[in-house]
């Protein structure tokens, strides 16, 4: 791949929302996908210091390693970043933010083991949460809080408190309050927690408050 403009990359990675695709073949196809464009970054990685004389050729070779990073995630979402704190909205690339994220709600174990990059989750959703929320945008963050609320805590989730607090709305809130209503216990207590904290915005989301919120309810906090 050369290098791009943003919305050219986005184009190169059509193939990848096939990985939060509910046809099991789409989605197969669509790791099968990544895995090879996975193996072309650890070639071009292999290269970068081969031969008798790597210093002629480091800076092509390094220009093929960053273009095939681009290929895949995580490295498709920072190779070229060009937006800044509060900007994501507005990036050609958010498309395959909200993607990965999606990836990681859906199928936490492809993503695992494909892709997996707590930092790369947490610093998405962190801009998410700091930016201006189009109605398309507000939907997606909508849509991933629920998603998060309704399976057993991982790495970074969090953060999707800072992305609950931005949207904030009839649509979440209803969301929520089906989650705490259903018979999945990851739901009932992530979702109760999150319309808690939104009932009290002055309240930090950190450890110490979720393991007090259970002590006050009767419970053991997970880890």
């Amino acid at each position: 791949m050369s290098t791009d403009d943003g919305h050219t990359r986005v184009e190169d990675l059509a193939w990848a929302f096939g990985l939060v695709s509910p046809d099991p073949a789409e989605r197969a196809a669509a790791l099968d996908h990544h895995a090879r464009a996975r193996r072309e970054v650890e070639a071009a990685h292999e290269r970068l210091h081969q031969g008798r004389f790597p210093k002629l050729w480091f800076r092509a070779r390094m220009r093929a390693y960053s273009n095939a990073c681009g290929g895949c995630f995580p490295g498709a979402l920072w190779s070229g970043r060009d937006y800044a704190y509060g900007e994501i909205s507005t990036w050609p690339r958010l498309p395959l933010a909200l993607l990965f994220l999606e990836w990681e709600a859906r199928y936490p174990q492809d993503w695992t083991e494909h892709a997996k990059a707590w930092g790369a989750k947490q610093t998405l959703i962190r801009d998410l949460a700091a930016t201006d929320h189009s109605p398309y945008l507000r939907a997606k963050l909508v849509e991933l809080v629920d998603l998060a609320v309704r399976r057993t805590y991982r790495c970074k989730d969090r953060e999707y408190v800072r992305v609950a607090r931005a949207v904030d709305g009839d649509e979440l809130r209803d969301r929520l309050h089906r989650a705490q209503c259903s018979e999945n216990p990851a739901a009932q207590l992530h979702a109760g927690y999150v319309l808690w904290l939104l009932d009290r915005p002055e309240i930090p989301n950190t450890r110490h408050v979720w393991r007090t919120w259970h002590t006050d309810l009767g419970l053991v906090a997970p880890a």
